[in-house]
Protein backbone atom coordinates (compact mmCIF):
# COMPACT_ATOMS: atom_id res chain seq x y z
CA UNK A 1 0.00 0.00 0.00
CA UNK A 2 1.34 3.39 -1.03
CA UNK A 3 0.66 6.63 0.79
CA UNK A 4 1.11 10.30 -0.02
CA UNK A 5 4.17 12.34 0.91
CA UNK A 6 2.33 14.38 3.53
CA UNK A 7 1.10 11.17 5.19
CA UNK A 8 4.59 9.68 5.14
CA UNK A 9 6.02 12.75 6.81
CA UNK A 10 3.48 12.57 9.61
CA UNK A 11 4.63 9.02 10.28
CA UNK A 12 8.28 10.08 10.14
CA UNK A 13 7.62 12.76 12.75
CA UNK A 14 6.27 10.08 15.08
CA UNK A 15 9.73 8.51 14.94
CA UNK A 16 11.55 11.84 15.39
CA UNK A 17 12.78 11.88 11.81
CA UNK A 18 13.33 15.54 10.92
CA UNK A 19 11.02 16.92 8.19
CA UNK A 20 10.01 20.47 7.19
CA UNK A 21 6.69 21.68 8.59
CA UNK A 22 3.79 21.38 6.17
CA UNK A 23 0.02 21.21 5.77
CA UNK A 24 -2.03 19.25 3.21
CA UNK A 25 -5.07 21.03 1.73
CA UNK A 26 -7.74 20.26 -0.87
CA UNK A 27 -8.88 23.75 -1.89
CA UNK A 28 -7.44 27.09 -2.97
CA UNK A 29 -9.11 28.78 -0.01
CA UNK A 30 -7.42 26.44 2.47
CA UNK A 31 -4.11 26.92 0.67
CA UNK A 32 -4.35 30.71 1.10
CA UNK A 33 -5.40 30.41 4.76
CA UNK A 34 -2.50 28.07 5.44
CA UNK A 35 0.02 30.37 3.78
CA UNK A 36 -1.32 33.39 5.67
CA UNK A 37 -1.04 31.50 8.94
CA UNK A 38 2.64 30.81 8.36
CA UNK A 39 3.40 34.04 6.50
CA UNK A 40 6.08 36.18 8.16
CA UNK A 41 6.86 39.71 6.87
CA UNK A 42 7.30 38.59 3.28
CA UNK A 43 10.53 36.68 3.82
CA UNK A 44 9.20 33.14 4.14
CA UNK A 45 9.52 30.66 1.28
CA UNK A 46 6.83 28.10 0.59
CA UNK A 47 6.89 24.97 -1.53
CA UNK A 48 3.57 23.81 -3.00
CA UNK A 49 3.69 20.12 -3.97
CA UNK A 50 1.12 18.06 -5.85
CA UNK A 51 0.18 14.90 -3.94
CA UNK A 52 -0.10 11.89 -6.23
CA UNK A 53 1.27 8.35 -5.96
CA UNK A 54 4.06 8.88 -8.47
CA UNK A 55 7.62 10.09 -8.53
CA UNK A 56 9.11 12.73 -10.80
CA UNK A 57 6.63 15.41 -9.69
CA UNK A 58 9.24 18.15 -9.83
CA UNK A 59 9.83 17.47 -13.52
CA UNK A 60 6.21 16.72 -14.32
CA UNK A 61 3.72 19.11 -15.88
CA UNK A 62 -0.05 19.47 -15.62
CA UNK A 63 -2.06 18.97 -18.80
CA UNK A 64 -4.24 22.08 -18.66
CA UNK A 65 -2.08 24.73 -16.98
CA UNK A 66 1.40 23.34 -17.81
CA UNK A 67 2.38 23.82 -14.16
CA UNK A 68 5.18 21.95 -12.46
CA UNK A 69 4.23 19.46 -9.79
CA UNK A 70 6.49 21.22 -7.27
CA UNK A 71 6.36 25.02 -7.17
CA UNK A 72 8.50 27.40 -5.09
CA UNK A 73 6.51 30.39 -3.83
CA UNK A 74 7.67 33.64 -2.21
CA UNK A 75 4.31 35.06 -1.15
CA UNK A 76 0.74 34.18 -0.29
CA UNK A 77 -0.35 35.36 -3.74
CA UNK A 78 2.08 32.93 -5.37
CA UNK A 79 0.77 30.12 -3.17
CA UNK A 80 -2.74 30.96 -4.39
CA UNK A 81 -1.60 30.89 -8.02
CA UNK A 82 0.17 27.56 -7.49
CA UNK A 83 -2.90 26.03 -5.86
CA UNK A 84 -5.12 27.23 -8.70
CA UNK A 85 -2.76 25.79 -11.31
CA UNK A 86 -2.51 22.36 -9.63
CA UNK A 87 -5.80 21.47 -7.96
CA UNK A 88 -8.17 19.73 -10.34
CA UNK A 89 -5.61 19.49 -13.11
CA UNK A 90 -3.90 16.29 -14.27
CA UNK A 91 -0.20 15.92 -13.53
CA UNK A 92 1.87 13.87 -15.97
CA UNK A 93 5.22 12.51 -14.77
CA UNK A 94 7.64 9.86 -15.97
CA UNK A 95 5.89 7.39 -13.64
CA UNK A 96 2.25 8.19 -14.41
CA UNK A 97 2.46 7.71 -18.17
CA UNK A 98 0.60 9.95 -20.60
CA UNK A 99 -2.72 9.56 -18.79
CA UNK A 100 -1.34 11.31 -15.72
CA UNK A 101 -3.07 11.57 -12.35
CA UNK A 102 -5.57 14.16 -11.14
CA UNK A 103 -4.28 16.41 -8.36
CA UNK A 104 -6.83 16.46 -5.54
CA UNK A 105 -4.51 17.40 -2.70
CA UNK A 106 -1.54 19.74 -2.42
CA UNK A 107 1.06 19.99 0.32
CA UNK A 108 2.22 23.41 1.45
CA UNK A 109 5.55 23.10 3.19
CA UNK A 110 8.39 25.30 4.40
CA UNK A 111 11.07 26.25 1.93
CA UNK A 112 14.51 25.04 3.04
CA UNK A 113 17.93 26.58 2.36
CA UNK A 114 19.76 23.57 0.97
CA UNK A 115 23.50 23.17 1.24
CA UNK A 116 23.66 19.64 -0.19
CA UNK A 117 21.29 16.87 -1.35
CA UNK A 118 21.60 13.11 -0.78
CA UNK A 119 19.63 9.92 -1.34
CA UNK A 120 18.61 7.42 1.36
CA UNK A 121 16.47 4.34 0.85
CA UNK A 122 15.58 1.22 2.87
CA UNK A 123 14.06 -1.93 1.43
CA UNK A 124 14.34 -5.72 1.45
CA UNK A 125 17.16 -7.19 -0.62
CA UNK A 126 15.47 -10.40 -1.76
CA UNK A 127 18.69 -11.83 -3.16
CA UNK A 128 20.33 -11.69 0.27
CA UNK A 129 17.18 -12.04 2.41
CA UNK A 130 18.21 -9.00 4.42
CA UNK A 131 17.10 -5.41 4.72
CA UNK A 132 19.46 -3.05 2.94
CA UNK A 133 20.06 0.64 3.54
CA UNK A 134 21.30 2.51 0.48
CA UNK A 135 22.76 6.01 0.45
CA UNK A 136 24.21 8.16 -2.28
CA UNK A 137 25.65 11.63 -2.62
CA UNK A 138 23.55 11.93 -5.80
CA UNK A 139 20.28 13.03 -4.21
CA UNK A 140 17.38 14.67 -5.98
CA UNK A 141 17.77 12.60 -9.15
CA UNK A 142 16.50 9.20 -10.30
CA UNK A 143 18.39 6.63 -8.23
CA UNK A 144 17.86 4.07 -11.01
CA UNK A 145 19.91 6.27 -13.33
CA UNK A 146 22.67 6.58 -10.73
CA UNK A 147 22.68 2.81 -10.21
CA UNK A 148 23.02 2.22 -13.94
CA UNK A 149 25.59 4.87 -14.82
CA UNK A 150 27.61 5.36 -11.61
CA UNK A 151 26.91 2.39 -9.29
CA UNK A 152 30.01 3.18 -7.24
CA UNK A 153 28.15 6.21 -5.87
CA UNK A 154 25.65 3.99 -4.06
CA UNK A 155 26.81 2.75 -0.65
CA UNK A 156 24.96 -0.16 0.98
CA UNK A 157 24.69 -1.65 4.46
CA UNK A 158 22.80 -4.90 5.07
CA UNK A 159 21.12 -5.58 8.42
CA UNK A 160 21.13 -9.10 9.80
CA UNK A 161 17.64 -10.60 10.39
CA UNK A 162 16.58 -10.34 14.02
CA UNK A 163 19.12 -7.61 14.71
CA UNK A 164 18.78 -3.85 14.79
CA UNK A 165 20.87 -1.48 12.73
CA UNK A 166 24.27 -1.37 14.40
CA UNK A 167 25.83 1.98 15.44
CA UNK A 168 28.95 1.36 13.34
CA UNK A 169 26.79 0.77 10.27
CA UNK A 170 24.94 4.08 10.67
CA UNK A 171 28.28 5.85 11.18
CA UNK A 172 29.73 4.28 8.03
CA UNK A 173 26.73 5.42 6.01
CA UNK A 174 26.90 8.98 7.36
CA UNK A 175 30.67 9.11 6.84
CA UNK A 176 30.33 7.85 3.25
CA UNK A 177 28.10 10.85 2.50
CA UNK A 178 30.75 13.26 3.80
CA UNK A 179 28.96 14.48 6.91
CA UNK A 180 31.20 16.08 9.53
CA UNK A 181 30.94 17.43 13.05
CA UNK A 182 27.47 18.13 14.43
CA UNK A 183 25.88 17.31 11.05
CA UNK A 184 27.50 13.85 11.22
CA UNK A 185 25.86 13.17 14.59
CA UNK A 186 22.49 14.34 13.27
CA UNK A 187 22.83 12.13 10.19
CA UNK A 188 23.59 9.08 12.34
CA UNK A 189 20.52 9.77 14.50
CA UNK A 190 18.44 10.31 11.37
CA UNK A 191 19.48 6.95 9.88
CA UNK A 192 18.78 5.09 13.12
CA UNK A 193 15.35 6.71 13.51
CA UNK A 194 14.41 6.03 9.89
CA UNK A 195 15.38 2.36 10.13
CA UNK A 196 13.32 1.94 13.31
CA UNK A 197 10.37 3.52 11.49
CA UNK A 198 10.85 1.14 8.55
CA UNK A 199 10.85 -1.94 10.75
CA UNK A 200 8.10 -1.04 13.20
CA UNK A 201 5.61 0.04 10.52
CA UNK A 202 6.15 -3.08 8.36
CA UNK A 203 7.17 -0.95 5.42
CA UNK A 204 8.69 -2.61 2.37
CA UNK A 205 10.12 0.67 1.09
CA UNK A 206 11.07 3.96 2.71
CA UNK A 207 12.81 6.38 0.37
CA UNK A 208 14.09 9.86 1.21
CA UNK A 209 15.02 11.72 -1.96
CA UNK A 210 16.37 14.18 -1.33
CA UNK A 211 17.78 13.91 2.14
CA UNK A 212 19.22 17.38 2.68
CA UNK A 213 21.84 19.18 4.71
CA UNK A 214 20.60 22.72 5.31
CA UNK A 215 22.61 25.93 5.61
CA UNK A 216 22.05 25.64 9.38
CA UNK A 217 23.62 22.14 9.31
CA UNK A 218 20.33 20.38 10.00
CA UNK A 219 19.64 16.99 8.38
CA UNK A 220 16.08 16.42 7.21
CA UNK A 221 13.83 14.59 4.76
CA UNK A 222 12.76 17.01 2.04
CA UNK A 223 10.65 14.35 0.33
CA UNK A 224 9.43 10.94 1.45
CA UNK A 225 8.13 7.85 -0.33
CA UNK A 226 6.56 5.15 1.81
CA UNK A 227 5.10 1.74 0.88
CA UNK A 228 3.58 -0.72 3.34
CA UNK A 229 3.70 -4.50 3.11
CA UNK A 230 0.09 -5.44 2.33
CA UNK A 231 0.52 -8.80 4.06
CA UNK A 232 1.30 -7.03 7.34
CA UNK A 233 -1.61 -4.59 7.34
CA UNK A 234 -3.56 -6.74 9.79
CA UNK A 235 -1.15 -5.52 12.49
CA UNK A 236 -0.83 -1.98 11.13
CA UNK A 237 -4.51 -1.07 11.33
CA UNK A 238 -3.74 2.51 12.41
CA UNK A 239 -2.31 3.12 8.93
CA UNK A 240 -4.94 1.25 6.89
CA UNK A 241 -7.07 4.40 6.67
CA UNK A 242 -4.27 6.19 4.82
CA UNK A 243 -5.00 4.22 1.66
CA UNK A 244 -6.18 6.47 -1.18
CA UNK A 245 -8.26 4.33 -3.52
CA UNK A 246 -8.56 7.21 -6.01
CA UNK A 247 -4.83 6.86 -6.68
CA UNK A 248 -5.09 3.17 -7.56
CA UNK A 249 -6.28 1.45 -10.71
CA UNK A 250 -10.05 0.85 -10.24
CA UNK A 251 -9.77 -2.71 -11.54
CA UNK A 252 -6.99 -3.52 -9.08
CA UNK A 253 -9.12 -2.10 -6.26
CA UNK A 254 -12.05 -4.27 -7.39
CA UNK A 255 -9.81 -7.36 -7.54
CA UNK A 256 -8.59 -6.79 -3.99
CA UNK A 257 -12.19 -7.12 -2.76
CA UNK A 258 -12.12 -10.75 -3.92
CA UNK A 259 -8.61 -11.45 -2.58
CA UNK A 260 -7.25 -11.65 -6.12
CA UNK A 261 -3.69 -10.53 -6.79
CA UNK A 262 -4.16 -8.44 -9.92
CA UNK A 263 -1.94 -5.97 -11.74
CA UNK A 264 -3.08 -4.36 -14.96
CA UNK A 265 -0.63 -4.30 -17.88
CA UNK A 266 -0.80 -2.91 -21.42
CA UNK A 267 -1.14 -6.10 -23.47
CA UNK A 268 -3.88 -8.03 -25.27
CA UNK A 269 -3.83 -11.49 -23.63
CA UNK A 270 -5.36 -11.87 -20.19
CA UNK A 271 -3.86 -14.51 -17.94
CA UNK A 272 -5.29 -16.33 -14.93
CA UNK A 273 -3.00 -18.53 -12.86
CA UNK A 274 -2.45 -19.90 -9.35
CA UNK A 275 0.93 -18.84 -8.02
CA UNK A 276 3.20 -15.88 -8.69
CA UNK A 277 5.98 -17.98 -10.24
CA UNK A 278 3.54 -19.61 -12.65
CA UNK A 279 2.18 -16.16 -13.48
CA UNK A 280 5.65 -14.97 -14.49
CA UNK A 281 6.17 -18.06 -16.64
CA UNK A 282 2.75 -17.57 -18.23
CA UNK A 283 3.51 -13.97 -19.11
CA UNK A 284 6.80 -15.11 -20.68
CA UNK A 285 4.93 -17.68 -22.77
CA UNK A 286 2.49 -15.03 -23.93
CA UNK A 287 5.32 -12.77 -25.07
CA UNK A 288 7.17 -15.63 -26.77
CA UNK A 289 3.98 -16.50 -28.65
CA UNK A 290 3.77 -13.00 -30.10
CA UNK A 291 1.24 -11.57 -27.67
CA UNK A 292 1.53 -9.14 -24.79
CA UNK A 293 0.22 -9.93 -21.31
CA UNK A 294 -2.73 -7.74 -20.36
CA UNK A 295 -2.47 -8.48 -16.66
CA UNK A 296 -0.96 -10.42 -13.80
CA UNK A 297 -3.74 -12.33 -12.03
CA UNK A 298 -3.07 -14.90 -9.32
CA UNK A 299 -6.24 -16.59 -8.03
CA UNK A 300 -4.35 -18.38 -5.26
CA UNK A 301 -4.61 -22.00 -4.17
CA UNK A 302 -8.39 -22.30 -4.19
CA UNK A 303 -9.36 -21.88 -7.84
CA UNK A 304 -13.09 -22.56 -7.50
CA UNK A 305 -16.13 -21.34 -9.44
CA UNK A 306 -16.36 -18.01 -7.61
CA UNK A 307 -12.66 -17.15 -7.87
CA UNK A 308 -12.59 -18.08 -11.56
CA UNK A 309 -15.77 -16.11 -12.22
CA UNK A 310 -14.39 -13.05 -10.43
CA UNK A 311 -11.14 -13.51 -12.30
CA UNK A 312 -12.98 -13.45 -15.63
CA UNK A 313 -14.96 -10.40 -14.54
CA UNK A 314 -11.79 -8.48 -13.65
CA UNK A 315 -9.84 -9.47 -16.77
CA UNK A 316 -12.73 -8.62 -19.09
CA UNK A 317 -12.93 -5.09 -17.70
CA UNK A 318 -9.94 -4.44 -19.97
CA UNK A 319 -11.22 -3.76 -23.49
CA UNK A 320 -7.78 -4.58 -24.94
CA UNK A 321 -8.08 -8.27 -24.01
CA UNK A 322 -8.41 -10.37 -27.19
CA UNK A 323 -7.80 -13.79 -25.58
CA UNK A 324 -7.46 -15.35 -22.14
CA UNK A 325 -4.90 -17.96 -21.07
CA UNK A 326 -5.75 -19.94 -17.93
CA UNK A 327 -2.72 -21.80 -16.59
CA UNK A 328 -3.45 -23.73 -13.38
CA UNK A 329 -1.33 -26.27 -11.53
CA UNK A 330 -3.50 -28.73 -9.64
CA UNK A 331 -1.59 -29.40 -6.45
CA UNK A 332 -3.79 -28.23 -3.60
CA UNK A 333 -6.84 -28.19 -5.85
CA UNK A 334 -7.73 -30.96 -8.35
CA UNK A 335 -7.64 -30.07 -12.03
CA UNK A 336 -11.06 -31.59 -12.74
CA UNK A 337 -12.62 -29.32 -10.13
CA UNK A 338 -10.91 -26.33 -11.73
CA UNK A 339 -12.16 -27.42 -15.16
CA UNK A 340 -15.72 -27.67 -13.88
CA UNK A 341 -15.28 -24.29 -12.24
CA UNK A 342 -14.10 -22.76 -15.51
CA UNK A 343 -17.06 -24.23 -17.42
CA UNK A 344 -19.60 -23.08 -14.82
CA UNK A 345 -18.07 -19.62 -14.73
CA UNK A 346 -18.20 -19.27 -18.52
CA UNK A 347 -21.83 -20.37 -18.57
CA UNK A 348 -22.75 -17.56 -16.19
CA UNK A 349 -24.85 -15.12 -18.30
CA UNK A 350 -22.74 -12.11 -17.32
CA UNK A 351 -19.49 -13.84 -18.28
CA UNK A 352 -20.89 -15.68 -21.33
CA UNK A 353 -21.85 -12.43 -23.02
CA UNK A 354 -18.40 -10.94 -22.55
CA UNK A 355 -16.37 -13.98 -23.65
CA UNK A 356 -18.45 -14.71 -26.74
CA UNK A 357 -15.74 -13.31 -29.01
CA UNK A 358 -12.78 -13.87 -26.66
CA UNK A 359 -11.05 -17.26 -27.13
CA UNK A 360 -10.07 -18.98 -23.88
CA UNK A 361 -7.07 -21.32 -23.71
CA UNK A 362 -6.99 -23.56 -20.63
CA UNK A 363 -3.90 -25.47 -19.53
CA UNK A 364 -4.38 -27.64 -16.45
CA UNK A 365 -1.56 -29.78 -15.07
CA UNK A 366 -1.32 -31.82 -11.90
CA UNK A 367 -3.84 -33.96 -10.08
CA UNK A 368 -6.56 -35.33 -12.42
CA UNK A 369 -5.23 -33.31 -15.37
CA UNK A 370 -6.41 -35.92 -17.90
CA UNK A 371 -9.96 -35.86 -16.55
CA UNK A 372 -9.86 -32.06 -16.67
CA UNK A 373 -8.89 -32.05 -20.34
CA UNK A 374 -11.84 -34.32 -21.18
CA UNK A 375 -14.20 -31.94 -19.35
CA UNK A 376 -12.86 -28.94 -21.28
CA UNK A 377 -12.91 -30.73 -24.65
CA UNK A 378 -16.50 -31.92 -24.19
CA UNK A 379 -17.88 -28.60 -23.00
CA UNK A 380 -19.02 -27.35 -26.44
CA UNK A 381 -17.84 -23.89 -25.40
CA UNK A 382 -15.33 -21.49 -26.95
CA UNK A 383 -12.57 -23.05 -24.84
CA UNK A 384 -9.33 -24.60 -26.08
CA UNK A 385 -7.49 -27.14 -23.92
CA UNK A 386 -3.71 -27.53 -23.81
CA UNK A 387 -1.43 -29.93 -21.94
CA UNK A 388 2.04 -28.47 -22.43
CA UNK A 389 3.12 -24.84 -22.15
CA UNK A 390 4.30 -25.11 -25.74
CA UNK A 391 0.80 -26.08 -26.84
CA UNK A 392 -0.67 -23.19 -24.89
CA UNK A 393 1.80 -20.82 -26.59
CA UNK A 394 0.87 -22.15 -30.01
CA UNK A 395 -2.83 -21.65 -29.33
CA UNK A 396 -2.16 -18.09 -28.14
CA UNK A 397 -0.26 -17.44 -31.38
CA UNK A 398 -3.23 -18.68 -33.43
CA UNK A 399 -5.84 -16.56 -31.70
CA UNK A 400 -3.62 -13.46 -31.77
CA UNK A 401 -2.99 -13.90 -35.50
CA UNK A 402 -6.66 -14.52 -36.30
Amino acid sequence: MKIHEYQAKEILKEYEVAVPEGVAVNSVEDAVNTAEQFYNDGTRLFVVKAQIHAGGRGKGRTKKNNAKGVILCKSVDEVKEAAESLLGDTLVTIQTGEEGQEVKTIYITDGVDIKQEFYLGILLDRAKNRNVIMVSSEGGVEIEKVAEETPEKIIKEWVEPGMSLQPNQARRLAFSLGFEGDAFKKAVRFIHALYRCYEETDANLVEINPLVLTEDNDVMALDAKFTFDDNAMFRQKKYAGLRDLAEEDPTEVEASKYDLNYIKLDGNVGCMVNGAGLAMATMDIIKLSGGEPANFLDVGGGANVETVKNGFRIILEDENVKAILINIFGGIVRCDRVANGVIEAIKDPEIAEKVENVPIIVRLQGTNAEEAKVIIDNSDLNVISAVLLKEAAEEVSKVIAA
